[in-house]
Order: C-alpha cells, then structure tokens, then sequence
C-alpha cells in the first residue's frame, strides 16, 4: 500500500511514482529544512539582494523585501503542488540560514540547485548539503540521475557539484539566461550522477 502523497501514472510502459523528498535532512553541522515567510528579512539581507551570489543564478538580485516575499510563497507553493522542493541550508551550531538548495523531479531523474550567502563560501556547507539530497535521491528506486548545472566561468560551483560525486559530462551551449551576467543565454557545465 501506498503512502498518501504517492501517484503513480505512465510513460510508455514505466510505471512511475510521484514522490516528495522529506521536509527536512540533517548532516553533521546543517539542517535543511522547509521554508517559511519568516525567513525573508534574512535571505534578503544575506543573499537574495547581493550580486556577487546572484551572479550566476537564473534570477536577478531582489531590489526589495517584497521581491523575497514573492520568492518565499513560490517556494511554499512548490511543495505544495510537488513542482519542486526547496529547502533552507541552516547551520545547526548557531542556527544561522546560510542559503538554499532546490531539488526538481522528474520522472526518473532528478535537478537541483542551489544559492549560498557570500559570508558561508569555502566552508564546505553547499557541498554537504548538496550531498545529502544526492544521496536521498539516488536511493530512491525510480529516480535513475541526478543532475545539475552551471555557469561554465562559475568554476566555485563546479568544485562543489565534483566534490558531491557529480561527474562533468560536457557543456551545453547557449542553455540558461544568467541576468546578472547577461540578457543572453549563457554555455553551462552538465555534472551528474546515474546508477
């Protein structure tokens, strides 16, 4: 028998289960864990308005509060509708939000990404984190790849998607719109891993 949050519909022939990751994860020195309005003062005043760490994201910096309100209620949404599932990074030694990471599923296969404040760099928290969904995702039965990409001069995320156990398997030319470097799309690395 089924969990509740379980659907299952077809593609061809595969049988395919509509699955939610857990709400949260915990790691030695993180937890990830749902987002909530109240968390808009802080991503906004860390991250979200910075562009250094908007640089290679798919959006543009948040001129305003209301912007990351905006945000916030997408990323509730998400879950709610199953279209993608954003956790909050937060450091479990002084609970201190650090960033997010994103995971998006489809079918048998699963993406993420992820966006962390410029002060929490270097210390290896996008890289745990980001190990921890991989790992949830690869021991789910349906889900045969997870994937990611980047900016191909973003050299820092590609560190990080490597050191999570993605493999780089070439460059997609003219793939994603990265505004905060330029109105047209940009080449990105493709980093996965299968089993």
């Amino acid at each position: 028998m089924g969990l509740p949050w379980q659907a299952y519909y077809y593609i061809g022939r595969l049988k395919i289960k509509k699955m939610k990751p857990p709400e949260s994860f915990e790691t030695p020195r993180l937890l990830l864990r749902l987002p909530k309005m109240k968390d808009a003062e802080v991503i906004f005043q860390h991250y979200a308005q910075d562009i250094e760490v908007t640089k290679y994201l798919s959006w543009r910096p948040h001129e305003s509060i209301d912007t990351t309100n905006t945000f916030l209620r997408r990323c509730i949404q998400c879950w709610k509708d199953g279209t993608a599932f954003p956790w909050v990074i937060v450091r479990k030694e002084d609970r201190s939000l650090l960033g997010m990471i994103e995971m998006r599923i489809d079918h048998f296969r699963a993406d993420f990404g992820y966006g962390i404040a410029k002060q929490f760099w270097g210390n290896g928290y996008t890289t745990e984190a980001a190990r921890t969904i991989v790992q949830w995702a690869l021991e789910q039965k349906e889900i045969y790849r997870v994937w990611a990409v980047c900016d191909v001069e973003n050299l820092a995320s590609a560190r990080v998607l490597e050191k999570a156990g993605l493999q780089k398997e070439g460059t997609l030319r003219r793939f994603m719109l990265h505004p905060g470097i330029s109105d047209e799309p940009r080449d990105c690395f493709c980093y996965s891993i299968v089993k």
